[in-house]
């Protein structure tokens, strides 16, 4: 069991490791913390923290960095959130009032928190609460075109004309339209975009190719009809981040490109509390190597996410307080229209 002062330890080394980027020993720890004991003694302490992998050892040196474990107790259990300045809110204020309609609100905020975070900011288009698909309608126009219709509760139309990239008659088209209502209706418009692979997975061999070039233009049509998209802003800080990843952050980029995938991250985080974190291995495929703090702002009937999208190595109570902050703002603001 991890004592008092080794969980102080902890906290030492988090935040020596996210200001500095080096991993941090025992002789450091003394240095530029007031413990009032030997370096020894921190030695010792540090090999219980790492007996709980809370830190670890990245090479043979006789430095220690924090593990995806060891961040999730500072944020549960020794950080805390800290104030924005009086300075950082003016800036906010000024910033997001200057906005020229709803949109520009989003995007003013994605750039504003990135630049308070140095981090990706990810602002979802809010949602309206209650919107759930009623059906879809596929009519066969000429040749391989079908016009793809899709109609939510709300009253809203969504169509686009698909290429099928195969010849499909008007019963073929009406039939597949009614597999696509069977599968999607009444489902909200994120659950909706994960059910589609089912109706091309189904789908028989003969109409497989049309199949999948309908889901993947109703799934297009239900990020922007459902207003289920994110606005995002400075995903040039992971790339001067990249030394903080075992490889290229490659694989990081093209995950934060499609969208579905933080889409998915945003639903399943809900509403936890106020803020809401995941840390490295709590994600999946190329974001296990990220940290991501989220919060929810509302506008009346609609709803949206939040948050920011970097390195497990940063600075968590700074960039909690600023997503913290910013949602409170965002939410005042668009309930004023």
């Amino acid at each position: 069991m991890v004592s008092d002062r080794g969980l102080d330890v902890l906290r030492a080394i988090v935040q020596d490791y996210v200001a500095l980027r080096e991993p941090v020993g025992s002789k450091s720890i003394v240095e530029r913390h007031a413990f009032g004991v030997s370096a020894a003694t921190i030695r010792n302490d540090m090999a219980l923290l790492e007996e709980e992998e809370l830190i670890a050892a990245p090479h043979t040196s006789s430095g220690r960095v924090p593990t995806d474990k060891g961040y999730r107790v500072f944020v549960d259990r020794l950080q805390r959130m800290q104030p924005l300045t009086h300075v950082q809110r003016i800036a906010i204020t000024r910033f997001l009032d200057e906005s020229l309609d709803r949109e520009d609100v989003l995007d003013r905020t994605a750039r504003l928190l990135s630049q308070l975070t140095n981090q990706v900011a990810l602002v979802q288009v809010p949602i309206r609460r209650h919107a759930l698909v009623r059906r879809v309608e596929l009519i066969a126009v000429v040749e391989h075109r079908l016009l793809a219709v899709l109609i939510l509760d709300t009253g809203r139309v969504e169509q686009r004309v698909v290429d099928a990239q195969q010849r499909i008659d008007p019963e073929q088209a009406t039939a597949l339209g009614r597999a696509f209502t069977e599968t999607i209706a009444e489902l909200a418009p994120a659950e909706a975009i994960l059910r589609l692979t089912a109706v091309t997975a189904s789908a028989p061999t003969v109409l497989r190719a049309a199949t999948g070039a309908v889901a993947h233009a109703l799934s297009e049509m239900l990020q922007v009809g459902g207003g289920n998209r994110i606005v995002m802003a400075g995903a040039s800080h992971l790339v001067r981040e990249e030394r903080d990843f075992q490889g290229t952050v490659t694989p990081v980029l093209d995950a934060i490109e499609e969208q579905v995938t933080l889409l998915r991250l945003f639903d399943e985080m809900g509403v936890e509390s106020e803020v809401a974190t995941r840390i490295g291995r709590e994600l999946t495929g190329p974001l296990g190597e990220t940290a991501v703090v989220a919060s929810t702002y509302s506008t009346g009937g609609s709803e949206g996410h939040i948050g920011v999208l970097g390195p497990t190595r940063m600075d968590y109570a700074g960039n909690m307080a600023a997503v913290r902050a910013v949602a409170r703002y965002l939410t005042r603001l668009l309930s004023e229209d």
